[in-house]
């Protein structure tokens, strides 16, 4: 079957191509009723445009850039290295992808970033944001300019940002206490919480959602109060080394963050990568470790590419006019055992 061409809409609407051009660009100075007759053709016709055809017809391309997180969290390298990859993979698509790195734990460094990333002038950001009232003026600010943003991993849903790229965090948080509660099994004793910030909502949720399920299934297991690492394993490591030494009864740590190897090393520093039962997120190179040694449990991961990809597309299909297929953008909640470990 011959593909449909804007020039069959055009006639089907009994319009000009260069009408049709408007509507699909949603250029003004077209009558409504104008308007509503072209979109009638092209569901009639199940026309599908050429988009990127049309930016090579405009010599337009699209700059989105990403604002991710510095530090030690392999997580975010991970995704870093997933926007590194699109910058070469999108050219061909005529879509420049940038990365810009900053403290993301820090409000001020991070609402700066975003202030100096607007004045460039991109089509389309993506940024793991902290919760924060200067970080979501900072994301308005983009929106009132213009500037579409997508949130990844860790949402701001009261700023404007047009789509939020992440896995349902309050679910991964139950994951995570029923995985827990059921290797801890009869045993009675504490479990130790460690989250990077609470300020990062993805942790606030995944702690909401442990609790509740811990609360509720596990009565026998008592929850302690969440520990803020940072996501620096270096500072996990101190946290872990801390639980261990202060709580006898300890039974088992759940990890809402990144910085697991800190975690993994205080554990088996102790003696304690057996009898404690540790669940944590992300599949990296050194949770793996964990995870076939014996150290960590269970792995409660998303997938990065998945997440840049996903991201990618959003913006991209914002900047054509069109809608973006829901269920190809849902990021879905893996869980890793020894058994299962890819």
């Amino acid at each position: 079957m011959a593909r449909v061409t804007i020039q069959d809409v055009a006639r089907e609407a009994a319009v000009s191509a260069a009408t049709v051009d408007r509507v699909l660009n949603r250029r003004e100075g077209v009558r409504p009723s104008t308007v509503a007759r072209v979109e009638n053709a092209i569901r009639r016709l199940n026309y599908q445009p050429d988009r990127l055809a049309a930016r090579l017809a405009r010599s337009r391309d699209y700059r989105f850039v990403f604002v991710l997180p510095s530090g030690t969290n392999t997580f975010m390298q991970n995704l870093a290295a997933e926007v590194q990859d699109a910058t070469g993979r999108m050219v061909s698509e005529r879509v420049i992808v940038e990365l810009v790195s900053v403290d993301v734990f820090d409000a001020e460094k991070l609402a700066e970033a975003l202030e100096e990333v607007g004045t460039t002038r991109p089509d389309g950001v993506g940024v793991v944001a902290l919760d924060h009232p200067m970080v979501r003026e900072a994301m308005n600010a983009l929106a009132d300019a213009g500037i579409p943003v997508v949130t990844l991993v860790s949402d701001v849903p009261n700023a404007r940002r047009i789509h939020h790229v992440g896995i349902d965090n309050s679910a991964a948080g139950r994951t995570a206490a029923t995985l827990l509660g059921r290797f801890v099994g009869a045993r009675r004793g504490k479990v130790g919480l460690i989250a990077g910030s609470l300020f990062l909502r993805d942790h606030a949720e995944r702690q909401y959602g442990f609790e509740q399920v811990m609360h509720r299934e596990f009565a026998q297991l008592q929850v302690l109060p969440v520990r803020e690492g940072r996501d620096d394993y270096l500072r996990n490591e101190e946290v872990a080394a801390q639980l261990l030494e202060e709580t006898t009864d300890l039974v088992g740590i759940y990890n809402a963050g990144a910085g697991n190897r800190g975690v993994i090393a205080a554990l088996e520093a102790a003696g304690r990568g057996r009898d404690i039962v540790y669940v944590a997120h992300e599949l990296t190179q050194f949770t793996r470790r964990g995870l076939v040694r014996g150290t960590v449990d269970a792995i409660i991961n998303q997938d990065p590419g998945h997440e840049v990809r996903s991201a990618i597309r959003v913006l991209t299909a914002h900047a054509d006019g069109t809608p973006i297929v829901t269920s190809q953008e849902r990021i879905r909640i893996d869980i890793f055992i020894r058994d299962n470990v890819p």
